[in-house]
């Protein structure tokens, strides 16, 4: 049974130790003053683990998996006098040590309040600006030579920051400054590089533990610039149908990160449809992977926890996404505005080979508590 120490937590160690000490497990229990079942589980435990990593000699599993990966396999052909003639050892990457790296990530995140940030704009209380990032699939890898641009974090990255920069610069010193991340965020929502839902594989060019952190130092920085324009900072983060749990977890911690400062507030809802109000002008948004534009405003209007923000409001604009391209419908019979945003992210393999294309771009639209949508910014990845 030494072998099992290597594979064995420390709990474990101590009692195999003791089996190894008293010749049995039944011994080892009186011992240790456990319970003969507590010491015939420990031990399982630890030669399940050492046997996903190809460890196990009673079953003639004698060769050790290489770091990262776990035993998905074995077939063993024996000789007739009970020795191994040939063995297919088939192996796998590890998603338990996978997500054990997440979690170990997410343990170890310290947090802390993030520090103030000084206001270096006026402050035009009448004015709001929304900045708008829709589909923009950090993680995603493109390649020029298929989808006409390269795409990955770094490059994801500088696109956000400096398409930002563009649309705060060319914006009025609003009061209020609103970080709308309209779903799909992330590209992909679990361990293994493929959407939630219909479990597609897609293309990408990080680990999920990597995509958290420069996310995360993304959203951060995004706010920050924000709060040196304007004098409050309103963040939504919506979900898409790429990142059904990553925006989830994003809303809860940029609203713990920035928990003490007075400046932000996060739309925490978990309800996919996210609305806020500025004088008599009501946003709405929704990513656009549960309903088209043409149904929104009665969803809008409807819906109990925005009925009386609709009442009160003499401008309705409903903010989408999805798919990419932009598209701008005005419905009067339904009271408001409804509009799709472009994305200034590249085409992946699957985009390309379908024969998706759009003009990639974002917007700043300043709205005027009295009267709606007064102006608006428009960059594009290659001036910004």
């Amino acid at each position: 049974m030494e072998h099992l120490l290597e594979y064995a937590s420390e709990r474990q160690k101590e009692i195999i130790q003791a089996v190894l000490e008293h010749g049995s497990n039944r011994a080892a229990a009186r011992a240790l003053g456990v319970a003969h079942s507590a010491v015939n589980a420990a031990v399982d435990r630890a030669k399940m683990n050492a046997a996903r990593n190809g460890m196990a000699p009673e079953a003639s599993m004698t060769h050790q998996t290489a770091t990262g990966f776990a035993t998905k396999r074995v077939s063993t052909m024996y000789k007739d006098d009970g020795t191994v003639g040939l063995q297919w050892h088939i192996q796998e990457q590890d998603k338990e040590a996978q997500h054990a790296a997440l979690v170990a990530f997410c343990e170890k995140f310290e947090w802390k309040p993030a520090p103030k940030i000084k206001h270096e704009g006026r402050s035009e209380a009448d004015l709001c600006t929304l900045y708008t990032l829709t589909d923009y699939h950090m993680g995603m890898y493109a390649f020029r030579d298929i989808g006409g641009d390269d795409w990955d974090t770094k490059i994801a990255t500088n696109t956000a920051l400096t398409a930002l920069k563009g649309m705060i610069s060319g914006s009025p010193d609003s009061k209020v400054g609103i970080l709308n991340l309209q779903g799909d965020f992330l590209h992909y929502d679990s361990l293994e590089p493929k959407t939630p839902t219909s479990g597609h594989i897609v293309d990408s060019d990080s680990r999920m533990e990597a995509l958290v952190d420069v996310s995360v130092q993304l959203i951060m920085h995004c706010v920050e610039m924000i709060l040196k324009k304007h004098k409050d900072c309103h963040v939504i983060i919506c979900e898409g149908n790429h990142d059904i749990v990553s925006s989830l977890f994003l809303r809860k911690l940029v609203k713990h990160v920035y928990a003490k400062n007075p400046r932000i507030t996060v739309d925490d809802t978990s309800f996919p449809y996210y609305a806020y109000q500025h004088g008599k002008v009501m946003l709405g948004f929704h990513h656009g992977h549960k309903k088209k534009n043409t149904a929104l405003p009665g969803l809008f209007a409807s819906e109990p926890r925005y009925r009386r923000m609709w009442g009160s409001s003499d401008y309705t604009y409903i903010h989408t996404g999805h798919y990419h391209h932009q598209e701008k419908d005005v419905h009067e019979d339904g009271g408001a505005i409804v509009e799709r945003h472009p994305t200034l992210a590249a085409r992946d393999s699957h985009a390309a080979r379908g024969g998706y294309t759009s003009l990639r771009a974002a917007h700043a639209i300043t709205y005027h508590k009295e009267y709606g949508e007064i102006s608006r910014v428009t960059v594009t990845p290659s001036a910004s």
